[in-house]
């Protein structure tokens, strides 16, 4: 008889059976993802100067000696029905990448305007990152078996077995993701910024406000976003859904493909009215609406980086920000729902003050921020940044209604991520100022060169700073204080703003996680 099959034996029952769980698990936990399969290349339309998206961009660039046109997307509500108002005018593509779609409203509605798109012929490419995505791998292959739509999932887990284990087992890999946001139609206009596709950026949400912000993009810079995507949804790591789908059997799948498309069709009717009820993309395309011309350029990490060590040559888009941040000489507010500047990003604060340029940041508070980690780390640098010269703001919590004109929930969450530079550039991307961002995750967005459109965003900042903000200062004492203007009130506290006792002692346990992951 075997050793090993003597010592089991030998083991009591309960013993052997949590061997047996854990081999199994340890076997789930192995389990691979198809990377090598075979799949089709692609690239961008390029034949789509017939369109009438193509004719306005190319009729723009002409008018405007070669610049492309962008508007600012700061309502959620605008957002959506930008989106969805593309969708429905697509003429020949849609290419959309995305860090997360969840099974919500805006999740089902967008989902059920692509396949109309596709109805009508158009080709949708689909790219999405794996992880935080909680439409179902079904709903998605469906969607999939259109044939005018591909659908594939940026680095996935492996699916057999148990997620999370296999989350765990793979976690080198696992751990880095693709953060990017982009939405491209007919090659000719475009949609960067923060939102991904849940209810929560669109003000879908009757509990809280997502204060998001993207900006629509029309003329060359959308075929450059184009040549971004393609970079990633040709890499290898980017896995078409039906190599992660194995159960086809055609008569669940029908009944499936019924039930969500009434659920999709639902949810589109019940927001498309609303969404497109503003007419925005209309009156930006046939000029009752201005686009503020400027020249700008795409900045993007490269796939690579997530196949490759932490290394400062694999970090693309923050080392191009960093050679136009090393260049400003008056002033730089930088936004960002998480923000851990390490020792590091203060020593960099700190130099751009000691050039003469006024810094400010402006990320979320204790209460605000639904990270609690990441305001863990963040927390302890706040007065090494004040002392660094840096004028710091933290988002009120209970300033969403007067953020909406006094009409919406009062619950606010910053999720913008923008920098302005000198009333000059603008950057809007995925792109958050932490660790993750910058070292682990891919990232990408906009740098737009634009007097008028950085000017116009900096004086609205301005202004809504001082309502929709703490500002946060070090006292005599050597504590830190919270200012703001509530309800035309001053109001000064001295302790995080409308966090509860309990929200304190979790982000104070919570500092025992790694900075490094945040």
């Amino acid at each position: 008889m075997a050793a090993d099959t003597l010592l089991a034996e030998r083991l009591p029952v309960r013993i052997r059976t949590l061997v047996v769980i854990l081999a199994a698990l340890c076997v789930h936990g192995c389990a691979s993802v198809p990377f090598d399969e075979p799949k089709a290349t692609s690239f961008a339309l390029a034949d789509t100067a017939n369109t009438n998206f193509g004719r306005a961009a190319n009729g723009w660039t002409e008018l405007h000696d070669g610049k492309s046109g962008f508007f600012p997307l700061v309502q959620g509500m605008d957002a959506l029905g930008a989106r969805l108002d593309l969708i429905e005018q697509a003429e020949k593509s849609i290419d959309l990448q995305y860090f997360l779609m969840k099974d919500d409203t805006a999740g089902y509605a967008i989902g059920y305007a692509l396949m109309r798109a596709a109805d009508r012929g158009v080709r949708v490419r689909f790219l999405l990152d794996d992880v935080f995505t909680t439409v179902s791998d079904r709903m998605l292959y469906t969607l999939s078996q259109h044939p005018n739509v591909d659908v594939r999932l940026f680095n996935p887990v492996a699916r057999r077995g148990f997620y999370a284990l296999n989350f765990v087992a793979s976690f080198r890999r696992a751990n880095r993701r693709m953060h990017n946001k982009s939405f491209t139609v007919d090659n000719a206009i475009s949609i960067v910024g923060g939102r991904n596709i849940a209810d929560e950026y669109f003000q879908l949400k009757d509990d809280a406000v997502f204060s998001d912000f993207d900006i629509l993009a029309l003329g060359d810079i959308a075929r450059a976003v184009s040549t971004s995507f393609d970079i990633y949804w040709n890499h290898e790591l980017a896995v078409p859904i039906e190599s992660l789908v194995r159960d086809r059997e055609a008569e669940a799948l029908r009944e499936e493909r019924s039930a969500i498309a009434e659920k999709a069709r639902a949810a589109y009717q019940g927001v498309y009215a609303t969404a497109v009820s503003s007419e925005l993309l209309r009156a930006l395309t046939t000029g009752k609406q201005t686009l503020y011309p400027a020249t700008a350029r795409v900045l993007s990490d490269d796939p690579d980086k997530l196949s490759n060590p932490v290394s400062v040559e694999y970090m693309g888009l923050v080392t191009d920000l960093d050679t136009i941040l090393r260049e400003a000489e008056r002033e730089v507010t930088f936004i960002s729902p998480y923000y851990v500047p390490v020792r590091n990003g203060v020593h960099y604060l700190r130099e751009l003050g000691d050039r003469g340029v006024q810094v400010s940041v402006v990320t979320n508070s204790l209460a605000s921020n639904n990270h609690v980690p990441v305001h863990s780390a963040y927390s302890g640098y706040r007065k090494d940044v004040i002392r660094a010269g840096v004028n710091l703001y933290e988002a009120r919590a209970n300033a969403g209604d007067e953020m909406q004109g006094g009409d919406g929930p009062a619950s606010m969450t910053l999720h913008t991520k923008l920098i302005l530079i000198d009333r000059r550039y603008v950057f809007v991307g995925s792109l958050n100022l932490d660790p993750r961002s910058i070292e682990i995750n891919a990232e990408m967005g906009l740098l737009i060169k634009s007097e008028e459109l950085a000017s116009l965003m900096a004086d609205g900042l301005e202004a809504a700073l001082p309502v929709s903000t703490w500002k946060v200062t070090i006292d005599d004492g050597n504590a830190l204080q919270w200012e703001s203007l509530v309800k035309g009130n001053p109001v000064t506290l001295v302790s995080e703003p409308l966090a509860s006792r309990w929200l304190r002692l979790k982000a104070w346990f919570l500092k025992i996680a790694p900075e490094g992951q945040l």
